[in-house]
């Protein structure tokens, strides 16, 4: 996973670095010489995005990367309840990152675009307590561990996510940039849950389950930026497990977005 990000963030700044020059003939008045009569001639043409007719945009992309925290909502506390305190977590190492590698849509003018995007989200939960939660079990079942100490007790869920968003942006400022608002629902499917243990005892462990994560989870994400980067929150409407027990348990999270533009 640390692998993964860091070569995400890697393309993620060598795209944000690129973007500016890639675009700067569509986004960006054009200005050239003319010396054919003798003498130099300013010549002022409008930019692709001023026009006025639509048009359809989309493609492989690798851009919205969403890294941020992630907390867990027991009906509208953020309190766990005694059903769910086995699930007591470190705020500061429960985070949530994600990004989106496809999009189709269609721009209706230079300030306003509507797309569908494709790509994948994770949530990675931090466990205080040192316990195992056991798979392929009909409800939540997990084992004390003590004496044992993890160092590291990650519980975990991928999905692959579907997001419409609805893109809304200012014309461009003398430095070539923008601010952006970008909201939408969004619907996901599970990949799988992951629990990752790192224990002196026994060493690095890791274990694949559904662990009663929601199969289909829908919800909401708004983001707000300038130029490349900015902030998001994402909040999911749905529970987040299946069981009777988490009932009324969502997740939402917040950060920092980046390729925006």
């Amino acid at each position: 996973m640390k692998r993964l990000i860091f070569t995400t963030l890697l393309v993620s700044g060598l795209a944000s670095v690129m973007a500016p020059g890639a675009f700067a003939q569509q986004d960006s008045t054009k200005k050239k010489m003319d010396y054919s009569e003798g003498h130099g001639i300013m010549i002022k043409t409008k930019s692709a995005d001023s026009a006025k007719k639509g048009r359809f945009v989309g493609g492989i992309t690798f851009t919205r990367v969403d890294w941020g925290f992630s907390r867990l909502i027991d009906n509208g506390s953020f309190n766990l309840s005694p059903n769910n305190d086995f699930l007591d977590y470190k705020g500061g190492k429960t985070s949530t990152f994600s990004f989106d590698i496809l999009q189709f849509g269609y721009r209706f003018n230079s300030n306003f675009k509507v797309y569908v995007a494709g790509g994948f989200d994770w949530t990675l939960i931090r466990l205080r307590k040192d316990i195992t939660i056991a798979k392929n079990s009909n409800e939540f079942v997990y084992t004390d561990q003590s004496p044992i100490h993890f160092s590291k007790n990650r519980f975990s869920s991928s999905y692959v996510h579907i997001p419409l968003n609805f893109e809304f942006r200012t014309s461009e400022n003398k430095n070539g940039k923008r601010f952006y608002l970008v909201l939408g629902p969004e619907v996901s499917f599970l990949l799988n849950g992951k629990i990752k243990q790192i224990s002196e005892e026994r060493g690095k462990e890791k274990q694949y389950d559904s662990y009663h994560f929601q199969s289909v989870r829908y919800g909401g994400t708004v983001r707000f930026g300038y130029g490349g980067i900015g902030l998001f929150t994402k909040y999911y409407f749905n529970d987040m497990f299946t069981t009777s027990q988490q009932a009324g348990l969502k997740n939402m999270s917040f950060g920092v977005t980046f390729g925006l533009n």
